[in-house]
């Protein structure tokens, strides 16, 4: 019995999401052209027809566990109709290494819905609108591709050139959101380029869903420091009940000469410090996080070092350190002087617990305050995520999963705790 089949039949389809936002707001589409078609969504491969494997290209390991998971699914459920999609499955040298893997009957460049209907056998014209997602934060996605050259980026070979979503189809998207979500995160490949196709732009996308979609708190994923302009910055600055006081700001490196051999060409580390000491000046309380990439080719110790002082000069309260990964295709793969894993394993330690002790400084500077609390986790673990992006044990009276309520953060021993 073939998946790409048109049929009746109910089948049970299991769904595995590996990546950013931007991979589970597709995973969601394809959750409910399933769902719609009448088909079963469950949660243990083992007992599927169908599994979809959503795949992410950002690194080799990433990569690494995309084929694991097919292969243990396979092993796991002989029977078993596998398709794998998302940036992976989008890259050519990458189509014919997942095409063999156990099990695999399609591989969907992105997330291309009509080509996902067929290898389901479903009729595309099921894709109705995701009215609620499995998250309490959903995920909307309102843009895709990137224009962008960066040298160790894949995505953009994946994923193509920046594309926006109409204004008017994401507010609408929104608001049917905002019916079952406390939190709609705006997600995309490059969001601080939505609107340059279409006349448009992030800052009044942002004030368009803010003044039409009053229910819920947004929050933006990923976005390039130097991308907040005055807009953005008067939004982010204005009312943390209804725009998050987060930014996520890649920051890939401190050194400029490292910069420029990435290709990110549009800041330079003091143009990155200053776009963020402007925000932080102004919003006592403020999530912020950084991509870093260690031991990219080239990389000295002064270019650490000038990385290191960076980090140390800013109020980050969190980091992802990511060790440099030779993506196919890119530019970088060409460049020379690899940098020795020894080296690039002691520098990624050294980053990541000096982004631990920022982030644990912070935590006890927001003992005493106040958290915009959105609960993430029931019982028995129950935690909740704030405004400024902590996540931190609940304490107290019984709140249901969902749910958003004001809440004093307060220090149990060493950990930060909502009361």
């Amino acid at each position: 019995m073939s998946a790409t089949r048109q049929t009746n039949d109910r089948m049970k389809v299991f769904i595995q999401t590996f990546g950013c936002r931007a991979n589970h707001y597709d995973s969601e589409r394809v959750r409910s052209l399933a769902l719609s078609a009448g088909h079963e969504i469950v949660s243990d491969v083992a007992s599927a027809d169908v599994a979809v494997f959503n795949s992410c290209a950002v690194t080799s390991e990433a990569e690494r566990d995309v084929r694991k998971a097919v292969r243990r699914a396979a092993g796991r459920n002989p029977r078993l109709r596998s398709i794998v999609m998302g940036c992976a499955a989008a890259l050519p040298a990458r189509q014919p290494v997942l095409d063999a893997l156990p099990g695999v009957k399609h591989v969907v460049a992105g997330a291309d819905l009509n080509a996902i209907s067929a290898a389901l056998g479903v009729n595309p014209s099921h894709a109705a609108a995701v009215r609620s997602q499995q998250s309490v934060r959903a995920v909307l996605r309102i843009q895709d591709g990137c224009d962008e050259h960066c040298t160790f980026c894949a995505t953009t070979l994946a994923r193509g050139a920046n594309r926006s979503r109409s204004v008017e189809d994401l507010v609408r998207e929104a608001a049917v959101l905002a019916d079952s979500h406390p939190e709609i995160v705006l997600t995309g490949t490059h969001i601080g380029s939505f609107g340059a196709d279409i006349d448009s732009s992030l800052g009044r996308l942002v004030e368009r869903l803010i003044t039409e979609v009053p229910r819920v708190r947004f929050r933006l994923s990923s976005l390039e420091a130097t991308e907040v302009d005055d807009r953005l910055h008067d939004l982010l600055t204005a009312d943390p009940l209804r725009l998050a006081p987060h930014l996520h700001a890649p920051m890939q490196s401190g050194s400029n000469r490292l910069l420029r051999r990435m290709g990110r060409h549009w800041y330079t580390a003091d143009t990155y410090a200053r776009s963020i000491e402007r925000l932080a000046a102004r919003v006592p309380v403020l999530g912020l996080g950084a991509d870093v990439i260690v031991g990219f080719p080239g990389e000295t110790d002064a270019d650490f070092a000038e990385t290191v002082a960076l980090v140390e000069r800013l109020p980050f309260t969190y980091l992802h350190v990511f060790t440099y990964s030779p993506r196919p295709g890119t530019a970088a793969t060409r460049l020379p002087d690899a940098v020795p894993l020894a080296a690039t394993q002691d520098r990624s330690s050294l980053l990541r617990h000096l982004g631990q002790a920022k982030g644990n400084d912070y935590r006890r500077r927001r003992a005493g305050g106040w958290g915009d609390a959105v609960v993430v986790t029931g019982a028995p673990d129950r935690e909740v995520v704030t405004e400024d992006y902590l996540t931190v044990p609940l304490r107290g009276g019984v709140r249901r999963r969902g749910e958003r309520f004001p809440g004093r953060l307060e220090l149990e021993g060493e950990e930060l705790v909502l009361a």
